[in-house]
């Protein structure tokens, strides 16, 4: 049986690599995605989905649940989550 643990010294120094870094990413993520001009274009996008929807015969409940689903495409947790799942392959619900 092998051993593939790194050790300690080496997990301690990983772990802070990732403490220093990863808060950074996602706070680098979250201005790209929540800015404010960025939030006034993710606005216009979403309103212009629902339009194009809208505007092809859907209902407004039928267009109303599309959106919602599209929006939440752009969620940080979402966009985090799926990226996870991707490494780990789909998501069995």
């Amino acid at each position: 049986m092998s051993n593939d643990m790194p050790e300690p010294e080496k997990l301690k120094e990983i772990m802070q690599v990732m403490s220093d870094t990863i808060p950074e990413l996602l706070n680098s993520i979250t201005r790209v995605l929540y800015g404010a001009k960025e939030g006034e274009e993710y606005g216009k996008a979403v309103a212009n989905f629902y339009k194009a929807l809208k505007d092809g015969g859907m209902s407004n409940e039928e267009a109303f649940a599309l959106t919602k689903e599209y929006m939440g495409n752009f969620n940080i947790a979402n966009v985090i989550g799926g990226a996870a799942r991707g490494a780990k392959g789909p998501r069995e619900d």
